[in-house]
């Protein structure tokens, strides 16, 4: 697994960005995959960015492994702040109205239902959340 380390804060996220898409034209990675990968990237780094350490500033580390044929893209986030699972959340009610809903959710909602794996661990102090996506 290739990785970067960054700042954990949003202007780090193109830095992250331009990691990732790296990665992913060396492989000829479909558009829609790309398109996808990338929001689901943004919505867990800005989430990181914005949380993790709040009011402070961390560093996060971000991997990337390809392998398989046909390939699968992993991405993996790592932090050292606030422990935090996104996945225990019960996902947002998308039958209700914007006004009946409760505020926060639907960014991990759409990575789970754009990813084709979300895993989450915490580990000897670090957030590790995993997004894997088959690339067809």
């Amino acid at each position: 697994m290739e990785i970067i380390t960054v700042p954990a804060e949003s202007a780090a996220l193109e830095t992250v960005n331009a990691f990732i898409e790296k990665k992913l034209e060396a492989i000829d990675c479909p558009k829609r995959a790309r398109m996808q990968m990338r929001l689901a990237v943004e919505e867990i780094f800005v989430n990181i960015s914005s949380y993790a350490y709040h009011p402070e500033v961390g560093e996060a580390e971000i991997g990337v492994d390809i392998d398989g044929d046909p390939p699968a893209v992993t991405i993996r986030f790592l932090d050292r702040g606030r422990p935090f699972n996104p996945l225990e959340k019960p996902d947002a009610d998308t039958t209700l109205s914007a006004s009946e809903r409760e505020i926060g959710g639907l960014g991990i909602l759409l990575v789970k239902k754009i990813m084709d794996q979300v895993d989450y661990a915490y580990e000897d102090g670090r957030n590790i959340l995993t997004i894997k996506k088959e690339i067809e």
